[in-house]
């Protein structure tokens, strides 16, 4: 049996149903894992109570090797809150401490104590309007680790799409992709595909931005003028990259079984596919990190928090997916 690792999970949004996704998973706790959720103990134990749920909290022991804890247990890395939580209805004053939930995962993480991050889902209008500019999980954890460039890329099952721009106004996007952030971009996708998931030589297919990938410059010219010159010499050092691809069709089965990866321009070209087909069960993966971080691929549900309706699928498959990175194996 492989030796039991211990995985951070930040709940997010203390108002959404992150909390609740913790206290129920912890009702059947996964074998192989001990699980710290890290946030304030006192939101645990409410949330709890309006499940109706029973939950001992415990605050994590790093002293000690990692110990999966019994059924209705969860131990807790304690981060304060600044105002008191009400389900459903997100607390700008409370924006910070999400924030410095997140910076303890880190350096538990960096300090070994943990070998991988699971984050839940964070209200992002919440925290833009206490005054602090945030875009998503995955650029704050760049700049957080001082990493220069990271991928974002969601699993379904045997479907990964990644992207080349995250959280962008449309109007943004083309501007955003250079030669520079391509190279960049493909690089941290093919090395994390080799060392993270055990792909000796992944096949990427690269979408186009414009429709049918330009149709050779009549509908944008920046499949020739900037992807094309990138993906060439790329392919000149062994990468096995094609495109650019019409994402119309890039999605159908005949494309997906030429490729292990779909890497997209941008946000809405690849996720609402990735989304139809695995939504509940699908992963958010970041790569480039000197960490494991995977994340539930929902949001915070504000409407479902504190009524026992969450779901508690994307959690559990985001948690299997850390734990299958961070022991080494191919997922």
């Amino acid at each position: 049996m492989d030796t039991p690792l211990r995985v951070a999970f930040t709940p997010g949004e203390p108002a959404g149903i992150g909390p609740d996704l913790a206290v129920m998973l912890a009702q059947r706790p996964p074998a192989g894992v001990e699980l710290v959720a890290v946030c304030h103990p006192d939101l645990l134990a409410a949330r709890a109570r309006a499940l109706g749920l029973p939950l001992a909290v415990r605050e994590a022991d790093f002293g000690r090797p990692p110990q999966p804890a019994p059924p209705g247990t969860l131990a807790c890395l304690p981060v304060p809150l600044a105002a008191t939580v009400e389900p459903g209805r997100p607390d700008p004053a409370n924006a910070r401490c999400v924030l410095d939930t997140l910076d303890a995962a880190v350096a538990a993480c960096r300090d070994g104590h943990c070998a991988a991050l699971v984050t839940g889902p964070v209200h992002k209008a919440a925290i833009n309007d206490a005054g602090i500019t945030f875009t998503g999980h995955t650029e704050y954890l760049a700049e957080l680790t001082g990493t220069p460039q990271v991928v974002m890329m969601l699993v379904a099952g045997d479907l990964r799409v990644a992207l080349a721009t995250t959280h962008l106004p449309l109007g943004e996007v083309p501007a955003a992709i250079t030669p520079r952030r391509l190279e960049a971009v493909l690089r941290v996708l093919h090395a994390d595909l080799q060392r993270r998931f055990g792909l000796p030589a992944p096949r990427i297919a690269v979408l186009g931005l414009n429709p049918h990938a330009g149709e050779e410059g009549h509908l944008g010219r920046e499949e020739r003028e900037v992807m094309e010159p990138v993906l060439q010499r790329l392919r000149g050092e062994g990468l096995e990259l094609a495109g650019p691809l019409p994402a119309d069709t890039a999605f159908t089965p005949p494309a997906l079984a030429r490729c292990d990866v779909v890497l997209a321009m941008y946000h809405d070209q690849g996720l609402p596919v990735l989304k139809h087909a695995g939504f509940g069960r699908a992963v958010n993966v970041t790569l480039g990190l000197p960490m494991v971080r995977t994340s539930v691929d929902h949001g915070t549900a504000l409407e479902l928090a504190g009524t026992g309706r969450a779901d508690t699928g994307s959690l559990a498959a985001a948690l299997a997916l850390a734990l299958a990175l961070a022991r080494g194996g191919t997922p």
